[in-house]
């Protein structure tokens, strides 16, 4: 199939351009640029007035099949995925059962295939249930479609056990995804250690809950060679150890959340529990900080940290409820926000959601707009504003401290590999 877009303003985060062209699809990847008068198009798209980049890459969603299809299911979760102009998602282990065994990841791929939506790339557990005890099998994991082994936010708390984990992985070249979280430190909290915890009387999770955990990782990356990747940092105070694990070549990458660009403590109100999630939203300094790192290239990747939670979870108290938030269809906005907020051009703010993702899972062929590249491509609106409501999100999770809010930027159309999977 020949695809033409027409009059799109074109952004190419991986090369830093933007220029106004016609882009030219044939048989599922990009192969040129108008006008091009000689190129017959099966199908024309106009997208004058819109922005078309390469599709975002989510590394951090959870799907919540199987296991948890009460909350989400693949169908829906990939609705949303597509309607928030993502092609490629990167799902976490901790389904139930978790992805520890090859024939898990075959059927949860095979399904996601047959629904034509976004690409679904598995990441296998790294022990078996993700207890933090014995080994998965990691090699035969990534044989079968695992772009890296991980406990999703299920710490191992025996250090012996993750040094052998690392050990295996780095003899096998396989990236280890981690959050960095101190089991005994976060096992009775809720929210940020700070001043808007004390007021509320709700138990606190503090920043070096996340630094002590990130320093024990780092040193057995340094000390085994594993590719390691850290996901959502919340805490200035994790950045530093970070730069100095970069700047000593370790082989380290790191993301943060949207939500944690966008938000803070204060966002808790009154105990408003779809602010509770995992790692928590600390305190503005934090925030600002966190967002300056992304800007500078000191965390590479924005995820959406996406967790549907049922309704009934969340309408507990605070300390009881279940922590998350959707967050696929709103990875766009908030991205954008921060783009806006930092001062930077649309290629460089939509860089950490396209091209340094596509980097990270070394897929050379989609994260960018060049000749040759697989058409993965989301069209959107830059300056649409629309309110976030339950009836405007297709996630089964309604779950955001976003809700009633108006947020700038919005998907018009997705397309996964040249074929339409999305219009609005």
């Amino acid at each position: 199939m020949r695809v033409r877009i027409r009059g799109a303003r074109l952004v190419d985060p991986r090369r830093r351009q933007e220029e106004f062209a016609d882009l030219l699809i044939a048989d599922g990847r990009i192969v040129g640029r108008g006008p091009a008068p000689d190129f017959h198009a099966d199908q024309t798209i106009e997208a004058e007035g819109l922005v078309v980049c390469p599709g975002l890459i989510d590394t951090f969603a959870r799907l919540r099949e199987p296991g948890f299809e009460y909350r989400a299911t693949l169908a829906s979760e990939l609705e949303a995925a597509v309607g928030g102009g993502i092609t490629r998602v990167v799902t976490p282990p901790d389904t139930d059962p978790p992805l520890d065994e090859a024939g898990l990841v075959e059927m949860l791929r095979f399904r996601s295939e047959a629904l034509g939506l976004a690409r679904v790339y598995p990441v296998g557990a790294l022990t078996l249930g993700l207890k933090g005890e014995r080994l998965a099998e990691m090699v035969l994991l990534t044989e079968v479609g695992c772009v890296a082994l991980g406990q999703a936010d299920v710490p191992i708390a025996d250090t012996l056990s993750l040094f052998r984990a690392f050990q295996y992985a780095a003899t096998f070249d396989l990236p280890v995804w981690l959050t960095a979280s101190d089991p005994w430190l976060a096992a009775a909290g809720c929210a940020h250690d700070g001043e808007v915890a004390a007021r509320l009387g709700l138990p606190g999770i503090p920043a070096c809950t996340e630094t002590i955990a990130l320093a024990r990782l780092l040193e057995l990356a340094r000390a085994t060679g594993v590719r390691l990747h850290v996901q959502h940092l919340s805490s200035a105070a994790s950045l530093p150890l970070l730069a100095q694990a970069k700047a000593s070549g370790l082989p380290v990458s790191a993301s943060v959340s949207a939500l944690h660009l966008a938000c803070s403590e204060h966002d808790i109100g009154h105990f408003d529990t779809h602010t509770h999630v995992i790692p928590p939203l600390r305190s503005q300094a934090d925030r600002a900080a966190l967002a300056q790192a992304v800007a500078e290239g000191l965390i590479d990747v924005i995820d959406s940290n996406h967790t549907p939670v049922d309704d009934d979870a969340k309408a507990v108290p605070f300390a009881e409820s279940e922590p998350g938030a959707t967050g696929l269809e709103l990875l766009l906005p908030l991205t954008l926000a921060w783009g806006r907020e930092q001062g930077l051009g649309l290629a460089e703010a939509l860089a950490p959601i396209t091209d340094h993702p596509a980097r990270l899972l070394g897929m050379e062929d989609t994260g960018h707009l060049g000749e040759g590249a697989v058409a993965d491509l989301c069209l959107f609106d830059p300056q649409a504003r629309w309110q976030v409501t339950p009836e405007s999100l297709a996630s089964l999770g309604k779950n955001t401290p976003l809700l009633g809010q108006t947020v700038q930027g919005r998907v018009v159309a997705t397309l996964v590999g040249g074929r339409p999977v999305f219009s609005r």
